[in-house]
């Protein structure tokens, strides 16, 4: 495959990735066992404040040293840096799947499901610190999907020509996100971003225009975003100076789960959180007092509910910052019953439009942080 041009930033890249083999061919002409360093990708290395808006990786890490029982990973994620490097030479890209078939052609240090490709891929992307887009690698499901008042501005891969493309020309369809939007830009006179968790939901407010009604931008996240999602949010949000409203179920998974991840992050992910989350999004979904409020139908809450909960309280740097998030969930707990949006629905098919979503974005009170 012949060479193209290849971007700054995978110049960088590449450099990182020779630098690492640079040093473990050092290491082993002095005879030293090889080590790789890994930043530790978990809840317990992070730590979140207001100032920070985000939950930021902390010093620990994994050190992955060559012996008898690591050869197989230590090979892999060598192969995998090395895929990367082809990428980005070749101004290429891979889905995440394909780069498990990949490996098939790599003997011994063939991955036997994805979840280990996945998870290597993972590791050098905190080694690299850049996001996974940034080293060749793109994930399979799509970003999300968008309806109202914006233009988005992409650009023809084959002139290089800017396209205008309008959110509200889309008919009964929507704008989906691409796997990656840096390089879009966007035109808009919107007053705000509403993130909706479900798709059924996202529907029915883009059937009957809310967004016209409303003078926003309605995004479905489609349950926990995806990076795409996020960081389309996160940059439409930063360039045009709108706020963010989040609009999910009322349970431990749309609180701890969908919106957390967007808001701050994971622990997972810590080493590109400060580009994939939304800081300044805010939440207006259905909240345990909601339930009471507007009598909703629930659901009772079952035991990996309240463990959750439990977990949430206890364990989850952002819960434990905001008391008025341990107040919700503590709520919850006691009243040992979870809402739908679509619960919404018992009062009427666009009760959310005529009522709920008027209500909540008259009355900041009734959002949580």
């Amino acid at each position: 495959m012949a060479k193209k041009k290849q971007g700054t930033e995978g110049k960088d890249v590449v450099q990182k990735i020779v630098g690492v083999a640079d040093t473990m061919q050092q290491d082993i002409k002095k005879l030293k066992q090889p080590q790789i360093k890994i930043p530790l990708r978990a809840l317990s290395n992070v730590e979140y404040s207001d100032k920070e808006g985000y939950f930021k990786l902390l010093p620990g890490v994994k050190e992955r040293t060559l012996t008898a029982s690591t050869i197989k990973t230590f090979a892999q994620t060598l192969r995998m840096m090395a895929l990367s490097k082809q990428l980005l030479e070749t101004d290429d890209i891979a889905t995440k799947r394909e780069a498990y078939y990949v490996s098939k052609n790599w003997g011994e240090a063939r991955f036997l499901e994805q979840p280990e490709s996945d998870n290597v891929m993972d590791d050098i992307e905190a080694m690299m610190t850049v996001n996974r887009e940034q080293i060749g690698f793109i994930p399979e499901e799509k970003g999300g999907d968008v309806a109202g008042e914006l233009i988005v501005i992409d650009v023809d891969q084959e002139t290089g020509k800017e396209l205008e493309i309008d959110c509200t020309k889309f008919g009964s369809g929507a704008y989906s996100v691409p796997s990656s939007g840096e390089h879009l830009r966007f035109k808009t006179k919107a007053k705000f971003i509403l993130a909706i968790e479900t798709s059924g939901m996202f529907e029915r407010l883009n059937k009957h225009k809310y967004w016209k009604k409303a003078n926003c931008i309605l995004i479905s996240m489609g349950g926990v975003p995806t990076r795409a999602c996020r960081r389309f949010i996160r940059k439409l949000a930063d360039d045009q100076k709108i706020p963010v409203y989040v609009f999910t179920d009322g349970d431990p998974y749309g609180f701890g789960n969908i919106y957390r991840t967007l808001k701050v992050g994971s622990g997972n992910a810590a080493h590109i959180n400060e580009y994939f989350c939304v800081p300044q999004a805010q939440f207006i979904g259905i909240t345990p007092q909601d339930i009471i409020d507007y009598k909703l139908p629930t659901h009772p809450l079952k035991e990996v509910d309240i463990k959750k909960i439990r977990d949430l309280i206890k364990n989850d740097p952002f819960v434990i910052h905001h008391k008025s998030w341990q107040k919700a969930l503590e709520q919850m707990a006691k009243m040992k019953q979870r809402a739908e949006q679509q619960a919404l629905a018992a009062h009427g098919l666009n009760f959310v439009i005529d009522k709920y979503l008027p209500d909540k974005l008259k009355n900041n009170k009734t959002w949580l942080p």
